[in-house]
């Protein structure tokens, strides 16, 4: 199959365009956020705490800050995306153009990774500010980084289609992402938790997304070995089938 890369460009210049626009929003808010984590978690608390997992404090929470903010990146930016097409009827356009449904996904996917390596690519700016950069694994971070952001953005897609209102566009998010990230491990270790409460983050998916980005930063590893990797490729493969099923019904498009 030939790749419309004419189009692909096309729907990528207009999302930057967009985002552009917001730059405040898109890009400054997250990391004024991360900032405020590492500086209070990190700087503050971590003043108060020698090392956990035997690690400085700010270094080992910075992974799990970065993910945050990576994840909330290419969940708004995925969502916002496809929602108002939907909202101010301008999806009609995508849809008469000569583009297939594979080439629409790939187009909103490939925005949702830039804004979320931009994102990313500013906190390790702050982190390294306050000293708590370590790479071990350059693949590896990358390879969560971008596992993550179209893990999320195939999530925001399905959100962004079956939304009618700003209410439902932010429950998954109230609800789900930011709970979960938060008792995933970003701020504590496993081995903190008494026995019978750890099966809380062994069955969170964001404990696997962190504690992956982790490893390939300061190589603290807390899961199987190859485990976090297939879960997150595995959800990522259900994801994107499900969108492509949704895009070739016209599920919220045509609706």
């Amino acid at each position: 199959m030939m790749i419309n890369w004419v189009g692909l460009g096309t729907i990528v210049r207009r999302e930057w365009s967009r985002i552009m626009r917001v730059p405040i929003q898109a890009f400054v808010a997250p990391w004024i956020s991360a900032l405020l984590f590492i500086f209070i978690f990190g700087f503050v608390v971590g003043g108060r705490i020698r090392l956990i997992g035997g690690y400085h404090y700010i270094t080992f929470v910075l992974p799990g800050v970065l993910m945050i903010n990576v994840v909330n990146a290419a969940f708004l930016q995925s969502t916002s995306q496809i929602y108002f097409q939907r909202f101010l009827r301008y999806v009609e356009e995508t849809l008469v153009a000569p583009l297939s449904y594979v080439e629409m996904i790939l187009g909103s996917l490939s925005m949702v990774v830039l804004r979320s390596v931009v994102t990313a690519l500013g906190i390790l700016a702050i982190g390294a500010a306050f000293g708590a950069i370590s790479l071990q694994s350059l693949p590896e971070f990358l390879f969560w980084i971008v596992c993550v952001a179209v893990t999320f953005g195939l999530l925001g897609i399905i959100i962004g289609l079956w939304a009618n209102n700003f209410e439902q566009l932010t429950m998954l998010n109230v609800f789900f992402i930011t709970p979960f990230a938060m008792v995933g491990g970003a701020f504590f270790t496993v081995s903190m938790l008494p026995p019978w409460l750890r099966w809380l983050v062994y069955g969170n998916p964001f404990f696997y997304f962190i504690n992956g980005l982790r490893h390939s930063m300061i190589g603290f590893n807390e899961a199987p070995p190859y485990l976090g990797e297939a879960l997150s490729l595995a959800l990522c493969a259900i994801l994107a089938v499900w969108v492509w099923r949704l895009f070739s019904r016209g599920y919220g498009l045509r609706e």
